[in-house]
């Protein structure tokens, strides 16, 4: 997103200010952001995202895994919506949770960042835009839709530079159950590897 600049409004993209704005943003959180953001924030609320769900369809050639063994990780991927957390970022520490964000999730540019309208859930909702990571079909990384045993295969396998993959996993169902959402695929797998 170029300096001074905002992004055109478009059904699908709410109008932006540029990275160099000083005023509050929203990260939006969907699976280890969750239960390890890695950022100052001064506020977290549930909300969800329209028109992307979230899926255990990238291979992880770094954090969970390697390219010889591929672990799995959670993608934005298209259509759908998704529940998770939201975080609200000082705009004094944007430049710097932006920056450990890139640092993080674009780490094999797999994912790409964007601006995407989600909707805070609580007593006062209300649609805010939040900054998102969502899969790159195009990608190499990019698993697709794979069955549940393909799926516990590489998550038992595998282990990158950020731990194990079962651990990934396991964590995220549990906080995914904790916050009341439901995701049949996550907690079956949890299910597996903790047997």
């Amino acid at each position: 997103m170029p300096d001074g600049k905002t992004v055109p409004a478009s059904p699908d993209f709410a109008p932006v200010k540029a990275a160099t704005d000083i005023s509050d943003f929203w990260v939006f959180g969907y699976g280890s952001l969750m239960w390890r953001p890695g950022f100052d924030h001064v506020e977290a609320a549930p909300a969800r995202l329209l028109g992307a769900h979230r899926a255990l369809c990238v291979y992880s050639w770094v954090h969970r895994g390697t390219r010889e063994r591929p672990g799995l990780v959670l993608g934005l991927d298209r259509g759908g919506s998704c529940r998770g957390i939201a975080f609200r970022v000082e705009g004094a520490k944007r430049e710097s949770v932006v920056g450990y964000l890139r640092e993080r999730e674009l780490v094999t540019e797999v994912y790409h960042e964007a601006w995407r309208p989600v909707r805070l859930e609580g007593p006062t909702s209300m649609t805010m835009t939040a900054l998102a990571y969502l899969v790159d079909r195009r990608h190499e990384q990019y698993a697709g839709v794979l069955s549940r045993e393909e799926l516990l295969r590489h998550v038992r396998d595998g282990v990158g530079r950020s731990g194990i993959n079962s651990d990934y996993v396991i964590n995220t169902a549990t906080h995914l159950a904790s916050l009341g959402i439901e995701d049949p695929v996550l907690a079956w797998l949890a299910g597996e590897l903790r047997a």
